[in-house]
């Protein structure tokens, strides 16, 4: 379908985002996608605050020969805000379902990172037999509880902080680029900053952090799905060291707990955007998981 209205008005520069900007009408509205490349199939999911932006460098390195899907949820990106919407994590998975089903994809590879993880997992204990191979880095499926999580997810929704990450933009302009190793160039940075203009297209952002705490039943319910759906499902972990939360030797070794056969890339001069940080390496660990082509 061609560009819908009521989609933020922002243009990706070509140069750094060459890729065909596609939307299909889900139950939430006209969601954004691209789909890149012909071959087996990688299902690649952001997280906060950030867009399918995040993973053009990724999309290069794989090449022509692997077909890329990438997302932007309703509130991120390209895709819809709408009103009647939460911006939860769950709705964004019911959306990314609807997409799958859209686009008939099969004996795909999910790479999820932040939000993009249990979004990810969801989708995949879901539908087990469309899933080939699981690459997740910096993220989690589990009602989390370490303090320094819960302290951030009651803090940054704590409301001095939403009108801050609305009306401000804190978010991005502080948070991201503050956890960013990359060194992005201005050109390159605005198309996180520009892509949410107003305080009402930032509500997916100001949500997001909330749901760590309030989408615990939610999470809890995944954490036994995954168990039970995904077990030895092949899995390539890369998470970022410098990433002091999600980062961590706790979060790896949950990983580790649930998938003891998974591989793990740890990159010591990665935080936690891993997708700017060190796209080669999650490019190679994707192609670890695809079928010799």
């Amino acid at each position: 379908m061609d560009r819908p209205e009521g989609i933020v008005d922002f243009a990706p520069d070509p140069a750094l985002y060459p890729f065909e900007s596609r939307w299909f009408d889900s139950t939430a509205g006209p969601v954004h996608y691209i789909d890149e490349g012909d071959g087996p199939t990688v299902l690649l999911l952001h997280g906060n605050p950030d867009w399918s932006f995040l993973y053009r460098t990724i999309i290069a390195a794989l090449g022509p020969g692997v077909r890329c899907v990438a997302p932007d949820y309703p509130g991120f990106g390209l895709s819809c805000h709408p009103d009647d919407y939460g911006y939860t994590p769950a709705e964004h998975a019911e959306t990314v379902l609807e997409l799958v089903d859209q686009l008939h994809l099969t004996d795909m590879v999910v790479m999820g990172q932040d939000w993009g993880g249990p979004i990810g997992m969801d989708v995949a204990s879901r539908q087990p037999d469309r899933v080939r191979g699981l690459v997740m880095g910096n993220t989690w499926f589990w009602p989390v509880e370490d303090r320094m999580t819960k302290l951030f997810s009651r803090t940054m929704g704590s409301p001095p902080l939403q009108w801050l990450i609305k009306e401000q933009n804190v978010f991005v302009t502080g948070l991201m680029k503050r956890m960013l190793q990359a060194d992005l160039t201005d050109a390159e940075f605005r198309h996180y900053t520009d892509v949410v203009p107003t305080p009402a297209s930032r509500e997916g952002i100001a949500v997001f952090p909330k749901e760590i705490l309030h989408s615990r039943l939610w999470l809890a319910e995944l954490e036994q799905r995954v168990a039970t759906e995904l077990r030895g499902v092949p899995t390539a972990l890369v998470f970022g060291r410098k990433d002091r939360a999600l980062g961590s030797d706790a979060f790896i070794a949950r990983w580790r707990e649930e998938f003891p056969d998974a591989t793990l890339t740890e990159l010591p001069d990665a935080g936690h955007y891993i997708q700017e940080d060190d796209p080669d390496a999650c490019a190679a660990a994707i192609r670890t998981l695809l079928p010799d082509t």
